[in-house]
């Protein structure tokens, strides 16, 4: 089908591989050769920007649905998405905008119920783990990790990093001395299992046994946000109505670690405020009273803290089994 581009301005197939020339170009030159590189990495930026319109329109012109399907369709032909994730440092500032933009609003692009750029993903995974390794090279770890954010809302893609070894590496990143690498990784590992939290939660109780202490430190503290965020109110009562999972957090208040301890504390609490284990709490009522009131007692000066210690002690040493009717 014939669009409607003047003699002077290519088509979306067109501008697609003469990026993909220039950026393999770019790969081939040898960084010393200044003159050539900069000439090369201007021309990628023009392409760029050329696609950008191409997919969003310019201010007075809506973008033409026909042209974003081809530019899709050239996209996933050439691999031009994995050709610009690898070549992502040689880009410049602004290009390296523009390919985050390009990524994201593909990613986002549906067909009716389809995604297909999240159908070419499935079958491309060395995307999902480029963009993820990206974290390990501070002058592109944003840039990736706003793209790969993009990619783990689609669950698909989620399930492909979660069942694979370097779905791991995410632990690693999220302890970077580089404070926004970490803080971005962590946005990242929090979309991720946000996912499975909702739907496949047996998949992440996996990460709260974990012999690794960074594992299950971050995993704990991630479990902790999730429950007390008030969107996922249904699944937190769910949670909490589980007897198991007190087990495990009563025996985490017990763990060898202090911030494992610390975290687990903050999901224990809900067990107590809304749970319906009262047999087992009854249990262990005096126990819990006893350990909780020798429980971080370092940790004075954290008033919230304290205050949420002690109000657990109070509600746990006032649980009484409820009256039965013909008894009141």
């Amino acid at each position: 089908m014939p669009f409607p581009f003047g003699k002077s301005q290519k088509s979306p197939a067109e501008i697609v591989r003469t990026l993909k020339e220039n950026v393999a170009h770019m790969e081939k030159l040898d960084a010393g050769d200044s003159k050539k590189c900069e000439k090369v990495a201007e021309e990628v930026s023009k392409n760029l920007a050329s696609l950008k319109e191409v997919l969003c329109g310019t201010g007075d012109k809506e973008p033409q649905t026909e042209a974003v399907a081809q530019l899709a369709q050239e996209l996933y032909n050439t691999n031009l998405l994995i050709a610009l994730i690898a070549n992502l440092q040689r880009i410049d500032f602004e290009g390296k905008k523009d390919v985050v933009h390009l990524f994201s609003n593909i990613v986002r692009r549906q067909i009716g119920t389809r995604t297909p750029t999240v159908e070419y993903i499935s079958t491309h995974p060395q995307i999902l783990f480029m963009l993820l390794k990206g974290y390990e090279s501070p002058e592109v770890a944003l840039n990736c990790g706003m793209m790969l954010r993009e990619c783990l809302r689609h669950e698909p893609l989620a399930r492909t990093v979660l069942f694979s070894e370097e779905f791991f590496c995410f632990f690693h990143y999220v302890e970077l001395s580089t404070f926004d690498i970490a803080s971005d990784a962590f946005a990242s590992f929090k979309v991720h299992c946000h996912i499975f939290f909702l739907g496949v939660f047996t998949e992440y109780e996996k990460l709260l046994h974990s012999d690794n202490y960074v594992t299950k430190r971050q995993s704990l503290k991630l479990l902790g946000e999730l429950l007390l965020d008030r969107h996922n109110f249904t699944v937190m009562t769910k949670y909490i109505s589980r007897a198991e999972n007190l087990k495990l957090m009563m025996n985490l208040l017990r763990d060898n670690s202090r911030n494992i301890q610390f975290e687990a504390f903050h999901v224990f609490k809900l067990f107590i405020g809304g749970g319906n284990l009262l047999d087992i709490l009854l249990k262990n009522q005096t126990k819990l009273v006893d350990f909780l009131s020798h429980f971080q007692t370092d940790r004075s000066e954290d008033e919230q803290f304290c205050d949420e210690k002690n109000y657990l002690i109070k509600q746990i040493r006032d649980l009484k089994r409820p009256v039965a009717p013909e008894e009141a």
